[in-house]
């Protein structure tokens, strides 16, 4: 009898997996399968929402004369993933979602605030 408990706690630890392996395995699998379900939809939503973000921050920098800090407290919720970055010799600003999305504004006299192209 004492030979069989000791066989069946050996073979408990040979088969138990380590847990970290585990959950990294369960995360990675399920982050994957987001992506394949959501990930087209994400894409569209960063990249309306820095077309938005660079519009309206261009705006509020050169037409209303604000610093760029204060124009992201405009931002609406949900936006808070937007990084915005400003080049002032050409009167630019830029939104991005690293990785994934980036679209610029560009002041112009006479027009006001304007996206540029996707792709140049």
């Amino acid at each position: 009898m004492a030979t069989a408990k000791r066989r069946s706690s050996a073979s408990r630890k040979q088969r138990r997996t380590p847990p970290l392996a585990t959950i990294a395995l369960v995360v990675v699998v399920a982050g994957a399968a987001a992506w394949w379900t959501w990930g087209e939809q994400a894409m569209g939503y960063a990249s309306v929402g820095t077309a938005y973000g660079a519009k309206g921050a261009c705006s509020c920098r050169y037409i209303g004369g604000r610093d760029l800090k204060s124009c992201e407290q405009d931002f609406l919720p949900g936006m808070e993933l937007v990084m915005l970055s400003e080049d002032d010799a050409t009167r630019s600003v830029t939104a991005s979602v690293p990785l994934i999305a980036s679209h610029t504004a560009q002041y112009r006299e006479g027009f006001g605030c304007v996206l540029e192209r996707v792709g140049g």
